[in-house]
């Protein structure tokens, strides 16, 4: 694996993202995302490189001092299990740090990864998270 970097994205990066995302949403990992809604969000994604190419990327959405949301986390298949997705995780969490933000959550179906990340089900105080669904698909 040749070493990475992760950087904030920069509003050149929006086509590339789209791009590097179609992938995933196509395969229902991920929430789809316009150009528009990426041009809104691209400060809140954080893209991992390695040799000049996007390799994975992660978004850290803060909706208040209290709450962020740890979004959009995507790897390249063949680039996974060399801890890329945990180091955006890392930058991601260092950014709430930074802004003062209390909580972090992040919705997946990758339960063991974020568990391994030092997420929990719970937060102190058994404080946890409740879903209802609106509509079926």
């Amino acid at each position: 694996m040749p070493a990475f970097s992760i950087r904030p994205a920069l509003r050149e990066d929006i086509a590339t993202l789209a791009d590097f995302l179609t992938p995933f949403v196509e395969a229902e990992r991920l929430l789809p995302r316009t150009l528009t809604e990426l041009d809104d969000l691209y400060p809140c994604f954080l893209v991992a490189e390695s040799e000049g190419r996007l390799i994975g990327c992660a978004a850290l959405e803060i909706y208040s001092p209290k709450l962020a949301e740890l979004r959009s986390l995507a790897v390249l298949p063949e680039l996974r299990q060399h801890g890329v997705g945990r180091a955006l995780v890392a930058a991601c969490l260092e950014r709430a740090h930074a802004a003062n933000v209390r909580e972090v959550m992040a919705i997946s179906s990758k339960e063991n990864f974020f568990l391994n990340c030092g997420f929990d089900f719970t937060l102190p105080g058994e404080k946890k998270a409740f879903f209802y669904l609106t509509t079926e698909d």
